[in-house]
């Protein structure tokens, strides 16, 4: 629990204050013994810029396991032999899940990582750090179980991380539709259209896609790391929700909206990235599942928290519901959400490591590779490699495309519900806000389904023959991408008052798996095909799909006005049947496709 509150950023605003004479790291400690490599050099053996040289498992073993050859059987002993080595030689070589993945330009590299964060967990053994030709050391974890290493936190510890950033991610995204129930209010106080009054909602989804591509960049220097974003952009999000809830004029009200949206993107932005700096990759697809059930069903629970209230007191009301959220949420991150970017943490060791040993030659990898970092290398990734990555690749655009067209659909929902459920069942605001529950439901059942999948199934597999295929983790999209059209149809012609209202739920919770697991399904393939360009692919990604949402939201409820619930959802279903041949293309010959791209993993 020390650990946990010295690295979070109260622990270290006290650190700070107190000079470091509070809530200690062990290299500022007294009795701290250093190892000897950093202390005496002559035991390391110069190496070119290469991965850390590791111990032998071979000797290791000799000293780990020794054998009486009169009474083991030895071909039996040479068997286990090997197959420990192999264990220990995985554990030792050990990575980060975003390391893992941004230096693996091959589909070697790929099956090699995969097939290490599959095994078993080896023995604690000390790690030999890498000394370059010019003297420096580079600090490295001291262990292959460290406990400052991320991937070695205990279960509890991870899980309560993550919580964080689920919660974090929550109440963001429930800041977008929780708006959706005031627009009649805000129409009425402005004096302006339903289009005009979307805009509220529209800005803030623009926002939360925009801001990725100015965070998610921020965050991987080593000197800042994931925290400063975070608690930085959620203070003002927070912040700016009192304004917001006293605004007395319409423009005043859209700009404080989209604000809102632009800062509090850094958990679209890095949410992720914090999961990945934590879980292998083999566990990653559970937790990734959980952070992308907070980011569905925030908007759903949205108009469900509002409904009532606004119906009860007026339209601040809900904006006001937004503070009493993300606050809390803001004070929990403040008090205990650590640092997880192995980056910083080294650098930061190797900085109080210079302290206690006087020994300036003891740098950190991302040191180095700060020096060299460029503010036009971070404006290339941020900007340009996104938008090069999805107009040069077919496989990514299609992907770009389709991800964006169902994300873009669901939020058209916040302008359908109120016409279908309240214009044509009579349903009250809190009424209609509780039919957003299909969509809750949808994503229990769509993660209950892909969780069995990925245990049962793709765990093993990998386990056995390795990684194979990218394309092999389309293979659920073949069967799901049918979800989203029947689903479509199903709300169109059966929302129009005539039919019992819970047969158009049904419809939107069929949909809500088809897209849930659809997304899952492209969100493993694409790292898996680009690995090198994992960051760029999923900021391109997230600005396509924010931005066709936010245009969503403004035509929507005039498509649906001029055509009528059935044939303008019927429109958008057939959209998503063309995208349907799309998987089918993308499975079959995706080989093809990757064997002419520039950017694939080769």
């Amino acid at each position: 629990m020390t650990d946990l509150l010295r690295d979070a950023p109260l622990g270290q605003l006290i650190r700070y204050f107190t000079k470091s004479r509070l809530l200690q790291y062990p290299e500022e400690k007294a009795d701290f013994t250093c190892p000897c490599c950093y202390v005496d050099p002559q035991t390391i053996t110069p190496t070119a810029m290469q991965e850390p040289v590791r111990p032998d498992a071979e000797t290791v073993l000799d000293t780990l396991t020794p054998m009486s050859e009169d009474i083991v059987d030895l071909e039996k002993a040479s068997l286990e032999r090997s197959e420990t080595a192999a264990t220990v030689q995985a554990q030792l070589s050990r990575v980060a899940t975003r390391s893992a993945l941004e230096h693996s330009f091959t589909r070697a590299d790929l099956e090699k990582e995969f097939t290490q964060a599959s095994l078993a967990k080896g023995p604690t053994l000390p790690i030999t750090p890498t000394k370059l030709d010019d003297g420096t050391i580079l600090v490295d974890w001291y262990t292959t179980d460290d406990a400052e290493n991320p991937q070695n936190w205990s279960f509890g510890k991870k899980a309560f991380v993550a919580s964080q950033i689920y919660m974090y991610t929550l109440a963001v995204y429930m800041g977008s539709a929780i708006y959706a129930p005031s627009e009649a209010g805000v129409m009425e106080r402005f004096g302006v259209s339903a289009t005009a009054a979307a805009l509220g909602l529209s800005l803030y989804v623009l926002a939360y896609g925009i801001g990725p591509l100015v965070f998610s960049p921020l965050s991987e220097i080593p000197l800042i790391g994931r925290n400063p974003p975070y608690m930085a952009s959620f203070a003002v999000f927070v912040i700016l929700l009192v304004p917001t809830a006293l605004v007395n004029n319409f423009a005043g009200l859209l700009v404080l909206r989209f604000l809102q949206g632009f800062f509090g993107s850094p958990c679209l932005a890095t949410g992720g990235a914090s999961l990945q700096d934590m879980y292998s990759l083999i566990k990653l697809p559970y937790v990734l599942s959980l952070w992308a059930l907070s980011a569905t069903c925030g908007p759903a629970l949205g108009p469900i928290i509002s409904g009532f209230s606004v119906s009860a007191k007026n339209w601040r009301w809900s904006l006001w519901e937004m503070l009493w959220l993300a606050g809390p949420v803001w004070i929990i991150l403040f008090l205990f959400l650590p640092e997880t970017s192995t980056s910083n943490i080294l650098l930061r060791r190797a900085t109080r490591l210079r302290l206690a040993t006087g020994n300036m030659k003891l740098k950190s990898q991302s040191e180095i590779d700060q020096r060299n970092l460029k503010f036009s290398k971070l404006a290339i990734q941020a900007f340009w490699r996104p938008m090069q990555l999805m107009f040069q690749d077919p496989s990514i655009a299609f992907t770009a495309v389709y991800t964006a067209l169902i994300y873009g659909i669901f939020y058209s929902f916040f302008e359908a519900f109120p016409l279908v459920y309240a214009d044509l069942y009579g349903f009250n605001l809190g009424e209609t806000g509780l039919t957003f529950l299909s969509i809750t439901v949808g994503v229990a059942v769509a993660i209950t389904a892909y969780w069995s999948y990925i245990y049962w199934m793709v765990e093993p597999e990998i386990r056995a023959h390795g990684l194979g295929a990218p394309e092999r983790r389309l293979i659920p999209a073949l069967f799901v991408a049918f979800f989203c059209p029947i689903g479509l149809f199903i709300f169109g012609w059966t929302g129009d008052g005539s039919v019992h209202w819970i047969v158009s739920v049904i419809g939107v919770g069929i949909f809500t798996i088809g897209i849930f697991l659809l997304i899952q399904c492209i969100f493993l393939y694409l790292p898996l095909t680009y690995p090198q360009y994992a960051a760029s692919l999923f900021a391109g990604n997230d600005f396509a799909r924010s931005t066709l949402a936010a245009a969503a939201i403004l035509f929507s409820r005039p498509l649906y006005v001029n055509l009528g619930i059935g044939p303008g959802v019927s429109l958008l279903a057939s959209l998503t049947c063309a995208c349907v041949a799309g998987v089918y293309v993308l499975y079959f010959y995706g080989d093809k496709l990757r064997a002419r791209s520039r950017f694939a993993a080769k």
